[in-house]
This record gives C-alpha cells, sequence and structure tokens, in this order.
C-alpha cells in the first residue's frame, strides 16, 4: 500500500484532483456572488419591464440619505443555509422564464399576484427578516415619523407585527386583484 500511495500517478492524480475542487469551489463562489447582484437580478427583460422601473420609483431606490437597498437585499436571505435555499429555489424563475410563462408584460401581470404572494409568504414566514436587516423597531425615532406611523408601529410592535404585515406595495405595486 505504501508504494501504491507513493507512486507519482497516485500523488498527480491527487493533486490534480485538489486542483479541481478548489477551482469549482471558488467558481461556484463567484457564480453565487454574481447572482447577487442587481445587474444579474435585471438581465430578464421580465424584471426589467415590470418590477425594476417600480423599484427605481422608490424609496429604496432613490432616498434623501442616499442608502440604496438593491433587489439581493430585500429577496435573498444573507445567512447559510437559508441563502443556499434561496438560491435554489430562485432556478424556477429560470425555468419560468425559459418556458415563457411570464415572458410578456402581460403574462407577468397575470401572474403577478400568485408571484407576490409566494414572497410575502416567504417574508411572513421569516419574521421579515431581510427588511430588519436594514431596519429595526428599536432604532426608530417615533417622533420623527409621521402620525400614523407614530401610532401604527407601537401598535404593530405590541402585536408581534413585522414590517411586510402592514408594507406590502411600499417598493411593487400591489397586483390586481390583491384584497388586505
Amino acid at each position: 500500500m505504501k508504494t501504491f500511495l507513493k507512486s507519482r500517478g497516485v500523488l498527480f492524480t491527487f493533486g490534480l484532483g485538489g486542483i479541481v475542487m478548489l477551482v469549482v469551489l471558488f467558481g461556484t463562489h463567484k457564480f453565487f456572488n454574481y447572482t447577487n447582484t442587481l445587474e444579474f437580478c435585471i438581465s430578464c427583460h421580465e424584471m426589467e419591464d415590470t418590477v425594476y422601473k417600480e423599484y427605481q420609483k422608490s424609496l429604496h431606490y432613490n432616498n434623501r440619505t442616499g442608502v440604496r437597498a438593491e433587489c439581493p437585499d430585500c429577496h435573498v436571505p444573507e445567512e447559510q443555509p437559508e441563502k443556499l435555499y434561496a438560491k435554489i429555489n430562485a432556478v424556477k424563475d429560470i425555468y419560468h422564464h425559459l418556458l415563457g410563462t411570464i415572458d410578456t408584460v402581460e403574462k407577468f401581470e397575470a401572474n403577478r399576484l400568485a408571484m407576490a404572494e409566494k414572497v410575502w409568504a416567504k417574508m411572513e414566514a421569516s419574521g421579515s427578516r431581510e427588511c430588519r436587516s436594514c431596519h429595526s423597531f428599536e432604532a426608530m425615532i417615533l417622533e420623527e415619523q409621521g402620525r400614523r406611523g407614530r401610532k401604527k408601529h407601537p401598535k404593530g410592535i405590541e402585536e408581534g407585527k413585522t414590517c411586510i404585515d402592514c408594507h406590502k406595495g411600499i417598493v411593487h405595486k400591489l397586483p390586481k386583484g390583491y384584497n388586505p
């Protein structure tokens, strides 16, 4: 057995296998990072022609502080394994893109409510985790909020509500047929 392990062929094979494994791991990491960019998210015309235009009109895109939240900030968890699950789940978006399920504005709008409900359910299940990576009840200065915010936020805290319970439609328009 010792002679076998000392042979050049085995050492070369293990070395080459190690290099290939590093390249695959590094490539996967780079690809995952690329898929977490605004440019990747809007690379499908379905996104560019619909929700991206809405996002550009929102305070998450343009605001007085200059802080911008991009697609992955709201739609992709930061922590593992949730991030990996989100990436695996996103394969369905590629499938529907290739299938043509939402390849026109009309088809997108026809499916918008179902798609939004899935995103809202995911956000509700996580307690609006992605929202809370930037926003927190503890950091709110209620006195500087509008009348409605000063009234609703303490009540929301008391009732255990999270962002998505009240803020559907804050970045993307509410779908036709949505009934609060």
